[in-house]
């Protein structure tokens, strides 16, 4: 009887190993470590380090995770605090965060802070040493105080720049996307607003308002009233309702801090017999799915939440490198759709 496996089984196919990927692109070892461990950047060429991933993903190499972590010291995983998966913009953080953490072996966990008037507990008191760092929105508040206390690396979304208690920081032009707004209004005719604030009193939400207030103050006749709500659409509405049935002349546009309340301010609008945008203008910030299912179409700021995800996973891995991250801002974009258009004659 001939030598071989036992009757009925196959032969395992070696694992690939990384010299097989040195070899099959044309590059060392050194090259693909690089490359497969995210520290190519400004040593390997673009073109090189397409070439290395990809015979990597034709070989089906895969790194040998365990041992790396074990020779790091690492468990490779990090921490995402939002205030809430049911958000979509933090939905879409958490997409961008967990493709870049994937390419590099690494994995998300999602701690929803419970809500921003509690103090939240330590999601893994027990369990730190399970962490490598934390990538925390300046929204979930009350859970940062726990998290400022961890002692693990943390980066921060969306957050002030004068706080030095993160390693690093990854902030979107929030400002730029106010300042988009009001200019669009003012140069559509409008002076008289309504300013739908959040009631979350962050630091992201003080700098639209003052961005607001700033961009609005320079152009001569206008006023400004501010009126505090949840990031919600029924809360919004019915302070938008009791804000539009208040004395005096009506505003002529009304700028809320994010879309949901935008969708509540034209319910409000049109439960008071008014017409958007021909009575009154509205505006949102977020640029969510949402914005296209009102009608008509919610003219807003869309934020790059992908690429906040994205940037807040480069700059913790950056953070454990001990290296530098990016600190520029995310840009924004002013959308324009049918919820805008020039006053009503007077």
């Amino acid at each position: 009887m001939a030598e071989g496996p036992a009757a009925g089984g196959t032969t395992a196919a070696p694992r690939p190993t990384s010299r097989d990927v040195a070899r099959a692109a044309g590059v060392s070892q050194a090259t693909v470590s690089l490359v497969l461990g995210g520290k190519w950047r400004g040593r390997v060429s673009e073109r090189t380090a397409d070439t290395v991933r990809g015979a990597a993903r034709d070989l089906g190499y895969r790194p040998n995770l365990a041992a790396r972590s074990l020779r790091l010291g690492r468990t490779r995983t990090a921490l995402l605090v939002v205030p809430a998966l049911t958000n979509e913009f933090f939905a879409r953080v958490y997409t961008g965060a967990a493709s870049v953490a994937a390419e590099h072996g690494f994995g998300v966990v999602v701690y929803p802070a419970p809500d921003v008037h509690e103090r939240a507990r330590d999601p893994f008191a027990s369990a730190r040493a399970a962490l490598d760092g934390v990538i925390a929105s300046s929204m979930a508040t009350e859970a940062l105080r726990t998290l400022h206390d961890s002692g693990l690396p943390l980066v921060m979304l969306d957050s002030d720049p004068a706080d030095r208690t993160a390693a690093a920081r990854v902030n979107i032009d929030i400002a730029d996307g106010m300042r988009r707004i009001a200019d669009h209004l003012l140069g559509l005719g409008h002076r008289r607003f309504l300013h739908l604030a959040s009631e979350v009193r962050s630091w992201t939400f003080d700098v639209r308002a003052r961005a607001l207030a700033e961009a609005l103050g320079r152009a001569p006749g206008t006023s400004v009233r501010t009126v505090r709500a949840p990031l919600a659409v029924d809360p919004a509405r019915a302070a938008a309702e009791s804000a539009l049935r208040e004395p005096g002349p009506l505003p002529t546009a009304i700028v809320c801090d994010g879309d949901f309340q935008a969708a509540g301010v034209s319910k409000a609008v049109r439960r008071l017999g008014l017409r958007i945008p021909g009575d009154i203008s509205v505006t949102g910030f977020d640029d969510l799915t949402l914005a296209t299912a009102l009608e008509p179409e919610l003219t807003t700021v869309a934020l790059p939440a992908e690429r906040v995800g994205e940037r807040g996973m480069t700059a913790l891995l950056a953070v454990l490198d001990g290296e530098r991250s990016p600190g520029d801002d995310l840009p924004v974009e002013l959308v324009v759709r049918g919820s805008t258009a020039p006053p009503p004659p007077d």
